[in-house]
């Protein structure tokens, strides 16, 4: 056998293998920004099997400009993570750090305690069976986008976890199409507020917390939901969310 048939059997027997072990999870988290990737690592460390199913095709999150701000409580999150920062001296309390190396050690940090990630993966739909959150309908970005008739996939969980950001699109899809009432003032996405760094930075860990019976919110995705106020480029509130929303379903599960 040629060596270059030796790899293409080994990349699609071992992938292969790390997808179907996939398909039956506790955890099914949608998105891979720094919430989520925050969240996965805490949830895989307590063996709670976990899965990351992200769009685009580099996870991790991230500015243009390859530095971002974190507040002096989300500090010990970076030194978990192995993530250096620095301080901001006209600002006590803020630090900066590379986003690179942020999303490089939050995608390792996830990895390594034993979470899967899947990127250019779409979530399409939910599984809801008997007025239960039971999962997630996948299916490869690339189909999506080119609207091409392919069948998906499913991946059966009994908790999802909604990290998409700004778009809230899980929370959206179980409105939409299973009727639920979520756990707001109105029963709905109440939608995100203009940008107020503070309020917004409070308000995304506040806001993170289970909406609907084994269906939960993170980061931006929550404060859409909530109808908080935008954070801004400050990622401190979107850790601490990742680390709250872990604690708040390894309880679920209980762990």
């Amino acid at each position: 056998m040629s060596i270059e048939n030796v790899i293409s059997r080994a990349i699609v027997r071992t992938f292969a293998d790390k997808l179907e072990s996939s398909l039956n999870v506790e955890v099914a988290v949608v998105g891979g920004g720094p919430s989520a990737l925050v969240a996965s690592r805490y949830l895989a460390e307590q063996g709670i099997r976990v899965a990351i199913f992200e769009r685009k095709l580099a996870p991790g999150g991230g500015m243009l400009f390859n530095e971002v701000v974190v507040q002096s409580e989300a500090l010990s999150i970076l030194e978990d993570f192995g993530i250096r920062y620095r301080p901001i001296e006209e600002s006590p309390g803020y630090y900066t750090l590379d986003s690179v190396e942020m999303a490089s050690a939050l995608i390792y940090g996830a990895v390594r305690a034993g979470a899967k990630i899947f990127n250019a993966m779409s979530v399409e739909d939910i599984v809801f069976k008997d007025g239960k959150i039971n999962g997630l309908v996948i299916n490869w970005t690339p189909v999506e986008r080119l609207q091409m008739h392919v069948d998906p996939l499913t991946v059966i969980a009994p908790v999802v976890l909604d990290g998409t950001g700004h778009p809230s699109e899980i929370m959206r899809l179980a409105c939409n199409k299973a009727g639920i009432q979520l756990d707001t003032a109105t029963g709905g996405i109440i939608g995100e507020k203009p940008m107020w760094v503070d309020s917004g930075e409070a308000s995304t860990v506040e806001n993170t917390r289970e909406y609907f019976g084994g269906l939960f919110a993170c980061g931006m995705s929550a404060n859409n939901v909530a109808g908080g106020y935008r954070m801004g480029p400050i990622f401190g509130g979107m850790m601490l969310s990742g680390r709250k929303v872990a604690q708040l379903i390894a309880t679920k599960l209980g762990r």
